[in-house]
């Protein structure tokens, strides 16, 4: 993927970088995998609003995208690149040998016309999901499953991986993304190679009509609110603000909300980085 910049033609073009479209290969999705997709605009099911800075947006339809890879010891081959507009990443659409249509996330390198498996039988390669026990230490992998069967919940946006450390009886130790080391299951499935489309964090929008676009209203800050609407809000002239806080109270910017009794505690042996 590159990057393109624009000449400063307009007020929106001055700062405006995107993501070149380099490899994707089709404008069209396959049909039999979309769903519809609705909007709430933030509100729940009495019309009230319970998110704010949500609304409007193009219009979408839902990708439904294979996470589980169990079609297992079936060769597929990768059919077209393309475009989602429900993640970073981009997707791919392969087909299996007895004719069934899916699609998965598209890992960096992954080429149209490749072969891609799950299962025992695949070989550590771009692609093709395997068993945390079959795959070489020191392999960076993705789409990794925190469950046997689950489906896969960890490194699955944009540029991201993760690193096989080590594997303890009947555990691997896996270096996440942000930094935390934890152990998974060895008979968790996780795809060889990293996330596709890294350059998706260096993007900017250039105006806030792409932002609208993606279905996000303008967002109002609260140290400019009056005390009646705001914790942070009211002072005299440009006052900070004080402890930052959500607008119902709740501290922000370092309060740890994890719960301290969480069972899957004992699966971390190192925190992610602050």
């Amino acid at each position: 993927m590159a990057l393109k910049k624009f000449r400063p033609l307009t007020p929106a073009q001055r700062h405006r970088i995107l993501v070149t479209s380099e490899g994707i290969t089709t404008g069209t999705p396959e049909k039999s995998l979309l769903a519809p997709k609705t909007k709430s605009g933030g509100r729940n099911n009495t019309g009230k609003m319970t998110m704010r800075y949500i609304g409007g947006g193009h219009k979408q339809k839902y990708r439904i995208i294979d996470f589980k890879r169990d079609k297992q010891d079936i060769p597929a081959t990768v059919k077209t690149i393309e475009y989602d507009p429900n993640r970073s990443a981009r997707i791919a659409l392969v087909v299996y040998a007895d004719g069934e249509k899916r699609y998965i996330i598209a890992p960096t390198g992954l080429k149209v016309g490749q072969t891609v498996m799950s299962g025992k039988n695949a070989v550590p390669e771009v692609g093709h999901a395997m068993f945390l026990s079959d795959i070489p230490l020191g392999t960076v992998i993705h789409n990794i499953e925190m469950r046997p069967g689950q489906g896969a919940k960890i490194a699955r946006s944009a540029g991201t991986y993760a690193q096989l450390s080590a594997r303890d009886g009947r555990f691997a130790v896996l270096r996440l993304p942000s930094g935390e080391t934890r152990m998974v299951l060895i008979t968790c499935l996780a795809t060889v190679g990293s996330v596709s489309n890294a350059d998706h964090s260096l993007e900017m929008h250039g105006k806030a009509g792409r932002n609208r676009w993606l279905g996000r209203r303008p967002r109002n800050r609260g140290v400019a609110m009056n005390p009646v609407d705001h914790p942070m809000g009211g002072g005299e002239g440009r006052a900070s603000g004080g402890h930052p806080r959500s607008r119902s109270g709740k501290p922000a910017k370092g309060l740890k909300t994890r719960y301290p009794k969480k069972s899957s505690n004992k699966y971390i042996i190192e925190r992610r980085k602050k």
